[in-house]
């Protein structure tokens, strides 16, 4: 089964990068794809209105929804939403998350995943300050769930640096991760590939590592280098900025020979197996 990470440059023009999300796209499920990942903020990028685009979003006037439902069920394509603000289910007026979703190849809402730890970091870069959870609330949940590709855990960006989130996707049964981000190029050069090799090798999973890459308002600079690594930590695709559609396609034999021949998960001394939480479902 193919899996596809997108690259993207996005901007502070909400339909300009739907359009440019939707050509993407296309070209994925062109290619064969059954699951495509979009990046963090893959719909908005530099925003200050935050609060407003979640708002209009949860109460059926905005344009991301309909238009990421739509762009599922046209190309039978299931797709991970990047992140978009989103406020909880059933309080519009609440404050937003950096919500991820899965949504199936019929336009269905399969899982949400509200991204659980915050960028709230200082950075030497030309904005120099990170507050996320100053627009956005904390995620509360981990989340895994079925595909037609295999089972999937959700993390966004800066949860790369949190590795027990990691090991509680595994036991909870992940196969493969999504991990949308926009890493700064400051931190994207020094932790980037590490860290997204690590976590792929801890956990014997695929990561799926859809970024931003290029230059976006305010003078935000991303790092880009999206890649897909197997459950061995080898990058099988990457691309250093600008778009792209990545691919590759999941080998479950290798998979369940890397776990096989290495069995990490009955090595581990501590964190013990937890009993998985449901995937919020729409």
């Amino acid at each position: 089964m193919s899996i596809a990470v997108i690259q993207m440059v996005s901007q502070d023009d909400v339909l300009a990068n739907l359009a440019a999300a939707r050509r993407l796209l296309e070209e994925a499920a062109a290619a064969g794809a059954r699951l495509a990942v979009l990046p963090e903020n893959f719909a908005a990028m530099g925003r200050r209105d935050l609060a407003e685009l979640g708002r209009a979003e949860a109460m059926g006037e905005g344009p991301i929804l309909p238009w990421l439902k739509s762009a599922a069920r046209d190309l039978s394509l299931w797709i991970v939403a990047g992140t978009l603000p989103l406020p909880p289910d059933g309080q519009p007026e609440a404050k937003a998350n950096a919500c991820s979703l899965l949504i199936d190849d019929q336009g269905q809402r399969v899982a949400r995943y509200d991204k659980l730890h915050l960028f709230d970091v200082d950075v030497a870069d030309a904005r120099g300050r990170y507050r996320e959870s100053d627009d956005y609330a904390f995620g509360q949940q981990v989340v895994v769930a079925d595909t037609p590709v295999g089972r999937l855990g959700l993390t966004v960006c800066y949860d790369l640096r949190f590795p027990e989130l990691y090991t509680r996707l595994r036991e909870s049964g992940a196969e493969l991760i999504s991990a949308p981000a926009a890493f700064t190029a400051v931190t994207g050069a020094a932790h980037w590939e590490v860290l997204i090799r690590a976590r792929a090798i801890e956990t014997q999973c695929y990561l799926l590592a859809a970024g931003q890459g290029g230059s976006h308002p305010r003078g935000r600079e991303t790092w880009g280098q999206s890649a897909i690594v197997d459950p061995w930590g080898r990058i099988v695709a990457q691309r250093d900025k600008g778009e792209a559609v990545l691919l590759a396609e999941r080998d479950s034999a290798e998979q369940t020979a890397v776990r096989q021949r290495m069995p990490v998960v009955r090595h581990r001394r501590f964190y013990p197996p937890a009993e998985p939480g449901p995937a919020p479902t729409e």
